[in-house]
């Protein structure tokens, strides 16, 4: 992964030292700073590849700071630092468009091996769209332009978070296929979540709010049950 931009943004100068030396010896180029708006000026201004991204900073919280970025439409991933593990924090970190977060005290070779993993799973994701035959999948009034990464629905832009996104997509390009929530784990996020299947959950709620007529009864998004997921498998392509 050598030569890949981190932005680092911790206010605490010891775990901000030992995160930058460590993913520094991993070889990647990190920019370390200690608040939030000298983090978002960065964020725009110098394009990181992946940002580690503290929730409790002065000036501007970490929340803040992957929601901005969300707003603007980067899709960087972000991966937050939480002193707090209560499952409400974590959830609110993640609907506010982060891909995955760690619960301090964590370990250093730990956070090292995430950001590995969360940038291999940006290249896989990167290499497959590439790879894709198809240009465009229509499910009803639903298209997904798989090169401009856009779903919309009779015409108009459907806003989906950055894993939503990759979630629909992974879900409608093998459709018919039941996954389970630890296979999902893998192949949408690319790295062990610890057990946390109720990610899966979580996104697979927001996806149906947004894509289903009645997402109580999806037609789409299906539960296979004591499993996880398939996506329906009739679908036209548009």
């Amino acid at each position: 992964m050598g030569g890949k931009r981190v932005l680092l943004v911790e206010d605490d100068p010891s775990i901000l030292a030992t995160l930058k030396y460590n993913l520094g010896m991993e070889g990647y180029e990190v920019i370390a700073v200690m608040d939030g708006a000298e983090a978002l000026t960065l964020a725009r201004s110098r394009t990181p590849n992946l940002i580690v991204l503290d929730v409790m900073l002065p000036i501007m919280s970490g929340m803040e700071v992957c929601r901005s970025l969300r707003a603007e439409g980067d899709t960087v991933p972000i991966l937050m630092l939480t002193a707090r593990a209560e499952e409400i924090e974590r959830v609110v970190g993640l609907e506010t468009g982060a891909d995955d977060y760690m619960i301090k005290p964590f370990s250093v070779r730990e956070v090292v091996a995430k950001v590995a993993a969360m940038l291999r799973r940006v290249e896989m994701l990167t290499a497959k769209d590439q790879e894709q035959p198809e240009e465009r999948v229509g499910i009803g009034d639903i298209v997904i332009d798989l090169a401009g990464r856009e779903v919309t629905r009779s015409g108009e832009v459907i806003h989906l978070r950055p894993k939503e996104y990759d979630l629909l997509v992974y879900l409608v390009l093998d459709r018919g296929r039941a996954f389970s929530r630890d296979q999902l784990l893998q192949h949408v996020w690319g790295y062990d979540y610890a057990g946390d299947t109720r990610t899966v959950d979580v996104h697979v709620r927001w996806l149906r709010q947004k894509i289903e007529e009645d997402p109580s009864s999806p037609k789409y998004v299906l539960t296979v049950r004591g499993l996880g997921y398939r996506f329906a498998p009739v679908v036209n392509t548009a």
